[in-house]
């Protein structure tokens, strides 16, 4: 390996078909008022407390066990695993912007944990450990083993690219390895049931430069499609990967899919892996994706329902969120299309958020945009994918803000920072980056190269902003060129330059699809980057369910500092049309129910569920 360098969360640095290279976490000092907040609680509240909850659960104990230090039955789920790793990742990205000795220590202590568990010949699972070695690798469907290492190597490169130290990294490689030996590409077919680890193997490609882990992860993609997980749609094997054209099954295995196929194209760029992507994107975003970026409406199985077949009560996994922004972020750098930059804005804010409650210790697994005031967050879970998932990427989320060309610096996300990044000819420019959002559309952006510079800074019109753009250099107003969802600004930029944007943030009503019949005759409100809902905390003297919206309101946007950690929500009057003693089922009446006027309030869907229980509608019923 080369000289440690901080590394980007997805290194397409020498990817030779990836249009973008992102930017190393370690380079970039979040500091607006929203975000910055969160990444502090993530970072001492959070994953303090999700250690403890590894300990508590005896998954740390797991591997103790394993190495023979400890004794006892095994803790908890087969794939717990992989609750550990994605805590070392979520330590690994935080350390790399927040150094701690007090977390190194704690991380040092963990890793050696996880080396101390594993085999002579490189396996490393502690479930099969002690008393199921036998069964090792002899159910490919269920047990998780790939996903696991997935897990570690994703962690053990994380570790490495934030802090230089190989450790874990020598543990991975001994891993994967193991399962190149025992699954030989060209000769054993070999897939798992929950995909992660074709995603891994390609980061471990670009970390160590060894072309076997590439090998393997396109042997990972073909092997699906044989049977080899018998043939399964739920498990996403019904058919070869590059003959797919819809989005089915389990939505987190399929989007975890789906990323590592778009991570092989970034390297190899296979025509077939790109078009399937291409289709399966479009599958995706035209008619399985929530108003929240949320995704997976079906509560059975987790999974993706036919096109259109999106509920209030869509189940909206926390991790598939996730995997939607993998999978997005994966594709914007692939083509650098506007539309994948949106998604992940979309479900960071909409999809991810609402799992992370605002003390930072409590979690959604489900994410539906109705409720009756029964679903809360919970501390933690028998399947416990959702929390380190959030924390992970959280700790990572710097790392989100920026990409660059040979060309220039593209701004990514209105997140208020400061970065230290290089031009192509390694020109040090320094980003101030200030905005409003998520509450109002400005952004300044100090521009701070170490000499003058020719180049090209790009930033993103997102969707939600429509025609209403307004950008400034130095006070006076320019006409950049717009393609793509972007302006782009060429000049030589000298020390001192000030780029002003202003983004419209009116106040949208939005309805669905007319084929999506769950929510027809609905509508939902959304501001910015933000989907708003109603919660009862808000409504006093009227129920959520008798509330009625004309698609008229004139919206009021109102700062509230003490509601919700600091919030602007949404006021008008609207209808109350209450509930009647009739029957449940009566003659349709061809006129609109009589109601009266009431005032209504909206927050972010993000924070509902931190108050008092009660009914909450992101769909609103129209008048």
């Amino acid at each position: 390996m080369s000289e440690h360098r901080p590394g980007p969360v997805v290194d397409t640095t020498a990817s030779r078909h990836a249009r973008l290279r992102p930017v190393a976490p370690r380079d970039v000092r979040i500091t607006d008022d929203f975000w910055a907040p969160r990444l502090r609680r993530n970072r001492e509240v959070t994953i303090p407390a999700q250690h403890a909850q590894c300990t508590q659960t005896g998954a740390l104990r797991n591997f103790q066990r394993a190495a023979g230090s400890v004794g006892g039955d095994f803790s908890g789920r087969y794939y717990s695993d992989s609750d550990v790793y994605k805590w070392i990742e979520a330590a690994s990205w935080s350390l790399s912007t927040d150094p701690s000795p007090e977390l190194t220590d704690r991380l040092d202590a963990v890793i050696k944990l996880v080396a101390g568990a594993q085999d002579t010949d490189g396996y490393l699972n502690t479930y099969f450990s002690v008393d199921r070695v036998g069964q090792r690798w002899t159910d490919l469907v269920v047990r998780h083993e790939m996903y696991c290492v997935g897990h570690l190597v994703a962690a053990a490169v994380a570790h490495v690219r934030a802090t230089g130290d190989t450790a874990l990294l020598d543990v991975a490689v001994r891993a994967v390895t193991h399962i190149a030996q025992r699954f030989a590409p060209g000769e054993v077919p070999g897939a798992c049931g929950h995909p992660g680890l074709e995603m891994a193997l390609v980061e471990l490609y670009r970390t160590t430069g060894d072309e076997r882990w590439l090998t393997l992860a396109g042997w990972q993609l073909d092997s699906r499609g044989t049977g080899v997980l018998d043939g399964s749609e739920y498990l996403v094997d019904h058919e070869p990967v590059r003959s797919q054209t819809r989005v089915t099954g389990h939505a987190v295995r399929a989007l975890y899919l789906y990323a590592g196929m778009a991570d092989v194209v970034l390297e190899t760029g296979d025509p077939q892996l790109r078009h399937a992507l291409d289709r399966l994107w479009a599958d995706l975003a035209g008619g399985k994706t929530a108003i929240t970026g949320g995704v997976g409406a079906r509560w059975d199985g987790e999974a993706f329902g036919d096109a259109y077949e999106l509920p209030d009560r869509s189940y909206n996994e926390t991790c598939a969120a996730i995997a939607h922004i993998f999978l997005a972020w994966r594709m914007l750098l692939l083509t650098g299309e506007a539309q994948y930059r949106d998604a992940v804005e979309t479900a960071l804010h909409n999809g991810v958020l609402p799992g992370l409650s605002l003390t930072g210790t409590e979690f959604f697994y489900q994410n539906p945009l109705a409720d009756s005031g029964r679903h809360r967050r919970a501390e933690w879970f028998s399947c416990a994918c959702c929390p380190p998932n959030i924390a992970r990427l959280l700790a990572s989320l710097p790392g989100y803000l920026y990409t660059t060309t040979d060309e220039g610096i593209q701004v990514q996300l209105y997140i208020g920072n400061r970065a230290e990044l290089r031009l192509a000819d390694g020109t040090p420019v320094r980003l101030d980056l200030a905005t409003g959002l998520p509450w109002r559309g400005t952004v300044a952006l100090s521009v701070q190269p170490a000499a003058p510079a020719e180049f090209t800074l790009s930033l993103p019109v997102p969707g939600w902003a429509g025609a209403q753009v307004e950008v400034r250099v130095n006070g006076e107003p320019v006409r950049p060129e717009r393609t793509e969802g972007r302006l782009a600004l060429r000049r030589t930029w000298r020390p001192g330059d000030r780029v002003e944007l202003t983004l419209g943030t009116a106040v949208r009503t939005l309805v669905t699809h007319p084929r999506v019949a769950a929510t027809h005759h609905r509508a939902a409100l959304a501001r910015g980057p933000l989907v708003y809902c109603l919660e009862q905390a808000d409504q006093p003297g009227t129920a959520v369910a008798d509330i009625r919206l004309t698609g008229a309101e004139s919206w009021t946007v109102e700062d509230r500092p003490e509601l919700l950690g600091g919030v602007c929500a949404l006021t008008a009057d609207a209808r109350a049309v209450p509930a009647d003693d009739g029957p449940l089922y009566r003659p349709y009446p061809g006129v609109p129910a009589a109601g009266a006027d009431v005032p209504v309030t909206a927050i972010p869907y993000y924070a509902w569920a931190n108050r008092q229980p009660g009914e909450m509608r992101v769909f609103i019923p129209l008048a």
